[in-house]
């Protein structure tokens, strides 16, 4: 009888396994989502207050609209999970939003799209493996995925204008040799060119 019962729950173990793993890779996942979220809302607002150019200060307030809107999406998957959201940033996105706080002007624009593409691309590999997830986490990673891409294609075109910006294109031309006379005006059919 004690054998059968050992047998049971031996079985019943392996097979809730993966469910587990499963479960602590969803988490994992949305605990980093929301996470990343609050980040960006802050960043997104930072933009706003200490953007240089306009296409800073309205990539800030797309972040900040655009993560507000994913992380009540996130914090309800979380719920629907049995998980307590957290409801801030991580240490290393605190950090990193105090760094960029002491920054202003064209530093801070080019630090920002910098900053951006590097967490957006980070952002949607994380995203990609999350939405091979069977529970509600992988359905919220495909639904954000394109916001994402979005968010890179944005970050990267306001970090090669930053790019454009910062180093202007010289385009040497020679100087005549010293001594050497300007050219002569051009004479077609008898008239002098002016």
């Amino acid at each position: 009888m004690i054998t059968k019962i050992g047998v049971a729950l031996s079985v019943t173990i392996l097979l809730a396994s993966p469910c587990l793993a499963q479960d602590r890779t969803s988490q994992k996942f949305l605990k980093e989502a929301i996470e990343g979220n609050f980040a960006e809302v802050q960043m997104g607002q930072l933009a706003q207050k200490q953007g240089n150019s306009d296409g800073v200060r309205s990539f800030g307030q797309m972040l900040e609209k655009d993560h507000s809107d994913a992380n009540k999406k996130a914090v309800d998957v979380a719920k629907s999970l049995g998980m307590t959201p957290p409801t801030e940033p991580s240490k290393k996105q605190k950090a990193d939003y105090e760094k960029m706080t002491k920054m202003s002007g064209a530093q801070f624009d080019k630090a920002f799209a910098v900053h951006m593409v590097a967490d957006h691309k980070k952002d949607i590999k994380e995203y990609e493996r999350a939405s091979k997830l069977k529970d509600a986490a992988g359905p919220y990673a495909v639904e954000t995925l394109p916001v994402l891409r979005k968010h890179l294609d944005a970050a990267q075109a306001l970090n090669s204008a930053k790019s454009a910006t910062s180093s202007p294109a010289v385009i040497a031309v020679p100087a005549p040799a010293a001594g050497v006379p300007a050219p002569a005006p051009e004479i077609t059919d008898g008239q002098q060119a002016r």
